[in-house]
C-alpha cells in the first residue's frame, strides 16, 4: 500500500475540519495550538495517509499539500 504525507501551511488554515472529514484513514486532526491567525491548524497525527489527496482537494484555502511516497 503507497503511503502519503501531508504538508500543512498553517497561515492558510482556518480550521474548517472539512480535510478531517474527508480524509478515509483519518488521520488528520485539529492541533491544539494557534496559527498568526488565531486558528487551530489542522496537523497530521498519525501514520496511516494513503497519499489519496481528498483533503487537499476538500481545501478551500489550499493550505494542503499531500506527497505520496512508494516504497
Amino acid at each position: 500500500m503507497p503511503k502519503g504525507r501531508v504538508a500543512v501551511r498553517e497561515e492558510f488554515c482556518k480550521s474548517c475540519g472539512l480535510c478531517v472529514t474527508a480524509c478515509p484513514m483519518k488521520t488528520l486532526r485539529i492541533s491544539d495550538h494557534l496559527n498568526p491567525k488565531g486558528h487551530r491548524p489542522v496537523e497530521q497525527f498519525r501514520e496511516g495517509c494513503t497519499g489519496c489527496a481528498l483533503c487537499a482537494r476538500i481545501c478551500p484555502d489550499v493550505a494542503l499539500s499531500v506527497y505520496r511516497i512508494d516504497g
